[in-house]
């Protein structure tokens, strides 16, 4: 018997200390180049947004590697793409943690949906309380001293 999976994640992780640096000018660019790391690392971006301080992700990871070495190197992939071609004195940077939280298939259009919108989202909710939402709503325990680096 073949092996078949499905195995659909929205992925969600901040820039260093939620600093400032995605502009509306760079977010298409680096979001194309998000989903283009994805493919390289065999897994498929079905949508990548977010806003000035974060992005999220809702994409196909393949079975073969571990959620966090996926997001591992295409954290590091990204944080070296902006770093080379972005002219900054200042290092960009992404937060050391990320999270990842299984979707269902029946809750795929919602999630994004979601993701698709979050200009508007953040124009009344600021990262922290999303991210704090989001761990609540898929019932993850926490200790809020470790949440945010």
């Amino acid at each position: 018997m073949s092996t078949h999976q499905q195995l659909l994640y929205h992925v969600v992780f901040s820039t260093k200390n939620r600093k400032q640096w995605l502009t509306e000018q760079s977010r298409p660019k680096l979001f194309a180049y998000m989903a283009g790391v994805c493919k390289e690392l065999g897994g498929h971006a079905i949508i990548v947004n977010g806003y000035v301080d974060h992005a999220h992700l809702l994409v196909r990871i393949p079975a073969k590697i571990a959620v966090s070495e996926f997001v591992g190197k295409l954290k590091s992939s990204t944080t070296k793409h902006i770093n080379d071609t972005s002219g900054l004195i200042m290092k960009f940077g992404w937060q050391d943690g990320f999270g990842a939280f299984t979707v269902s298939v029946s809750a795929k259009d919602k999630v994004y949906q979601y993701i698709e919108n979050q200009v508007q989202h953040h124009q009344s909710q600021s990262f922290e309380n999303e991210y704090l939402g989001l761990l609540k709503k898929h019932e993850v325990e926490y200790d809020l001293k470790y949440v945010f680096d």
